[in-house]
């Protein structure tokens, strides 16, 4: 199979290989140990499969926490794929790819956890597969509206119908960063900023303990002077 790293170098467009005679064709849509080679989870618990009319865009879809990867494919028809980095600290943030996916060209994507995807039908009807790399949580299901500006994603045809979830969804701006995947290295970030901001208050309380100390064995030997100094004025 061909694997090609996309303009989101995370974001693989693979070309599975097929094998045909007169009968017809054969190829493999997943194999763990050759996709698991090119970086893919071997474990893909969950498969699912969506058949959409013209025009229709599904997404963007993320889920948070628990993030999916998601490889996806046509088996009938075909979509303008879109993967979205919303990873926070990430320094693709906010950037898009996309793909033409059918069942003619028979490529997949690669959409890795931490990227929201959505796709519109170019076709008369089109069926979709994902293989999910998580298992769906509905709680932690989430969606940044399709059509927002500072996206700008150039869907080829006028959209032509939305869920009313999709519809009511926000704009990538509008979501706190908190509520959205991160980045690796913003994972560190965060986890060296916890870790100072612990070090710090044990560091305070060390200083504020030591303090203490030091301001009571003052105090006793201040006590233990003016006693001594009583004690001697008595003597006298």
């Amino acid at each position: 199979m061909q694997v090609t790293p996309t303009a989101l170098p995370e974001v693989l467009l693979i070309t599975p290989q097929q094998h045909g005679d007169a009968r017809g064709w054969f190829m493999e849509s997943w194999n763990s140990a050759r996709y698991g080679a090119h970086g893919l989870p071997t474990d893909m618990p969950q498969c699912n499969i969506s058949w959409s009319a013209h025009g229709v865009v599904r997404g963007l879809h993320y889920q948070q926490p628990q993030p999916q990867g998601k490889l996806v494919q046509v088996v009938h028809g075909a979509v303008f794929d879109v993967a979205v980095d919303i990873r926070r600290g990430s320094p693709d943030f906010g950037r898009w790819i996309s793909a033409e996916l059918s069942a003619d060209n028979h490529r997949q994507l690669w959409v890795p956890p931490g990227f929201a995807h959505g796709f519109q039908v170019l076709s008369e009807q089109a069926m979709f597969v994902y293989h999910c790399s998580a298992l769906y949580v509905a709680e932690h299901d989430a969606v940044i509206h399709c059509q927002h500006s500072k996206l700008g994603i150039n869907w080829p045809l006028p959209i032509a119908e939305l869920s009313a979830k999709d519809a009511a969804a926000p704009a990538l701006a509008e979501i706190a960063p908190a509520a959205l995947p991160a980045y690796p290295h913003a994972c560190d970030v965060e986890h060296d900023q916890a870790r100072g901001q612990h070090h710090d208050q044990a560091r305070g309380q060390h200083h504020d303990q030591a303090r203490g100390q030091h301001h009571d064995q003052a105090r006793d030997q201040h006590h233990d002077h003016a006693r001594d100094q009583k004690h001697r004025q008595d003597d006298q």
